[in-house]
């Protein structure tokens, strides 16, 4: 099969919208949203892409996901609609923020794209780590300060063990954590709890690379009296290392004059799903 060829019996592109600006989208991206019969979209995903770049007769569905505050599409049901989409004919894109490899339910979608025999195409994106670091000018592995860069999460307790926090806390590794804005007072107190070097610095960056992008950084051991309590943004990344240090010099993003949402809610994106489709349904 020839990259980019849409066949005949349908296909799936799974596709990263990058974490926020929408000219961080890649051009294959755009070029299969304008192709797109249907777009299966994360909440996570700038609405300036799908108001710009989307097929105006394509069908947009929202399919995302908000941890812990219900309305969240399970993956059952998204992994059913590309399946049902597909078999009909039609070039589904299912949209996901940042990058489709990078904690992401790739694994789910493409285990059953397998099952069902049905053409698919990964296009990679700029994942938040990256977005989200260049945005606040934090080189993530500037010379002298960091080697290596370690992707984590930890949005629950036993996600990572007590022998690895002990192995991060020792590292001069820069440390990026995933979806763990509800859980960063834990992430800096196990650190500490293991030594982590004084010269490292937090970052936690919330709606990287958006028009509302905020910046919060200190000194790990001054992290929990400065923003003890503090409620993050969704989504925010965490940045942990020497490097952090370097967004005072480097930094070229100004942070938003207000905190607020620029992703809107899981149920907002579905109301206005439903009415938009009752309008078309009374033209």
């Amino acid at each position: 099969m020839i990259p980019g060829e849409i066949t005949k019996g349908g296909k799936v592109i799974l596709a990263a919208a990058g974490p926020g600006d929408p000219e961080l989208i890649t051009v294959k991206a755009v070029r299969y949203l304008q192709q797109a019969d249907v777009v299966l979209t994360d909440r996570l995903v700038s609405n300036d892409i799908l108001k710009q770049y989307v097929n105006p007769h394509a069908r947009v569905i929202y399919v995302g996901k908000q941890c812990r505050r219900g309305n969240s599409t399970p993956q059952q049901t998204i992994n059913q609609l590309m399946i049902d989409y597909a078999s009909e004919g039609k070039l589904v894109v299912r949209l996901k923020g940042g990058d489709v490899s990078v904690f992401s339910n790739i694994l789910d979608e493409l285990q059953v794209l397998v099952q069902h025999h049905i053409a698919y195409e990964i296009i990679p994106g700029v994942t938040a780590a990256l977005g989200a670091a260049a945005y606040a000018g934090i080189p993530l592995t500037a010379r002298g300060h960091s080697t290596a860069v370690r992707l984590l999460t930890y949005y629950k307790s036993d996600v990572v063990p007590d022998q690895y926090w002990q192995e991060i806390a020792g590292t001069n590794d820069t440390l990026v954590f995933y979806m763990s804005a509800e859980t960063v007072e834990g992430i800096v107190s196990k650190l500490i709890r293991y030594g982590v070097g004084r010269d490292k610095h937090i970052a936690v960056i919330e709606q990287a690379t958006t028009p509302l992008q905020q910046v919060h950084t200190a000194n790990i051991y001054d992290y929990l009296q400065q923003f003890r309590d503090m409620s993050f943004i969704s989504p925010s990344l965490v940045i942990i290392g020497k490097v952090v240090a370097l967004h005072e010099q480097f930094a070229w993003f100004a942070n938003a004059p207000e905190r607020a949402q620029y992703f809107k809610s899981i149920a907002s994106l579905q109301n206005n799903t439903h009415n938009q489709q009752a309008h078309v349904s009374r033209a």
